[in-house]
């Protein structure tokens, strides 16, 4: 059975999209710790990060490093944060929080943040644009 991931990927079910191409997808998580988090995931679905194959799994990574730098142009944020957390879909993915300093940012026990449709598309734009004009 196909993972809710790989669902989006297929565009069985609706994401906002913010960085894409042949291999990677990123998308704003609906749950967000943080307004701009993402998740970026390869689009062949390997349930565990660590069996990815080795050109996947440093593709993935330098995939990953531009969707951080597009995040970083697009969102106020004093850094941002990264974790592999891996047990909630089983789909290899990599969170990118926009942190603001405070030190309790990537607590996912913490109440997530309430954005409108409007809020996540504005935010997926911005970081959607960022992540064009820099490839």
């Amino acid at each position: 059975m196909a993972s809710i991931f790989s669902k989006i990927v297929n565009k069985e079910i609706p994401s906002y999209k913010v960085a894409e191409n042949d291999r990677f997808y990123a998308f704003l998580d609906i749950n967000p710790l943080a307004k701009g988090h993402t998740l970026v995931i390869p689009k062949k679905e390997i349930d565990y990060l660590f069996d990815l194959d080795e050109k996947t799994y440093n593709e993935l990574f330098v995939f990953t490093r531009k969707v951080a730098m597009a995040i970083e142009r697009a969102i106020d944020c004093v850094r941002l944060g990264m974790i592999v957390y891996g047990l909630d879909v089983p789909h290899a993915h990599i969170h990118l929080v926009p942190l603001q300093g405070t030190g309790n940012e990537l607590n996912f026990s913490k109440p997530k943040l309430e954005l409108s449709k409007e809020d996540f598309e504005a935010t997926a734009k911005k970081i959607l644009d960022e992540f064009e004009s820099d490839n």
